[in-house]
């Protein structure tokens, strides 16, 4: 392969990685706004005077902190990253 092409392969194998992040840290982000306003509305109703909305976050809470660490984790190497090149 010459150095063209392999420079061609990685920076193709980079972009696909900016991308892939892009989309984990886009999802992470709609996450974190999505319990934003799931606490919004259980104290919105709890000061209407139902509870229940707010009674439901922790599970849901430990549910979608259950899935991010998971989707972390699946997707994090174990190897350590290469030295940067001098």
């Amino acid at each position: 392969m010459s150095s063209a092409s392999s420079l061609d392969a990685e920076v193709a194998a980079l972009a696909a990685d900016v991308t892939a992040e892009t989309t984990v840290s886009n999802s992470a982000i709609a996450l974190l706004n999505g319990i934003a306003a799931q606490i919004a509305a259980g104290v919105a109703a709890a000061e209407a005077g139902d509870l229940t909305q707010l009674q439901a976050l922790g599970p849901a809470i430990t549910a979608n902190t259950t899935a991010l660490a998971a989707a972390v984790a699946a997707n994090t190497s174990s190897a350590a990253p290469p030295p940067p090149a001098p």
